[in-house]
């Protein structure tokens, strides 16, 4: 018959490793709390953005999350030139699309309406993260002059070293003349 009643030294050595584990995560903690998102970029998570004041062929561009984002209201011509693309000349055939998951690159997948007369992107080249000038390459849309890429009137890319088409935020209209974005 054994004795399971425990000794001195027991109770000794269970609460210095139960103050040592404790010790330890008190320790690791503010190594790890730091990791988390600052609440400036908490309070950037989501922002609204009015275009009631945007014609249509014109761009603005809005600062989330530190990036720049292009909300552009397309004319007709713009509308019509990225619809009349056959996606087999795109380099890069996925939508890139946060709204839509896992669609084609057409341009109906990267409109925020389905008019086709707002687009929402990412103003950042998808090759080494310049920022793309509009109205102008040789496609009439975005054009990176650090390394040549050459974006569409959708952003896709369509020439250049540029991997990936713009990507397109998680964006809603919450109201006629407010986009959200996030």
């Amino acid at each position: 018959m054994s004795d399971t009643t425990g000794t001195r030294r027991d109770f000794l050595y269970v609460a210095t490793a139960s103050t040592g584990a404790i010790g330890g995560a008190a320790a690791v903690w503010p190594l790890i709390n730091q990791m988390n998102p600052s609440a400036d970029v908490v309070a950037l998570a989501s922002i609204e953005v009015d275009v009631a004041d945007l014609e249509p062929g014109a761009q603005m561009t809005v600062k989330w999350r530190g990036k720049p984002v292009f909300i552009r209201r397309r004319t007709q011509e713009e509308i019509d030139a990225a619809r009349d693309v056959n996606l087999d000349e795109l380099p890069d055939q996925e939508d890139r699309n946060a709204n839509i998951p896992d669609g084609d690159a057409s341009d109906a997948n990267r409109a925020l309406d389905e008019t086709g007369e707002w687009l929402v992107m990412m103003g950042v080249c998808t090759h080494l993260g310049c920022v793309p000038l509009g109205d102008a390459g040789d496609f009439g849309g975005w054009f990176c002059p650090c390394h040549g890429s050459h974006y569409d009137t959708a952003g896709r890319i369509r020439k250049g070293p540029a991997p990936e088409n713009l990507p397109v935020p998680q964006a809603v209209f919450i109201n006629d003349t407010t986009i959200k974005l996030g």
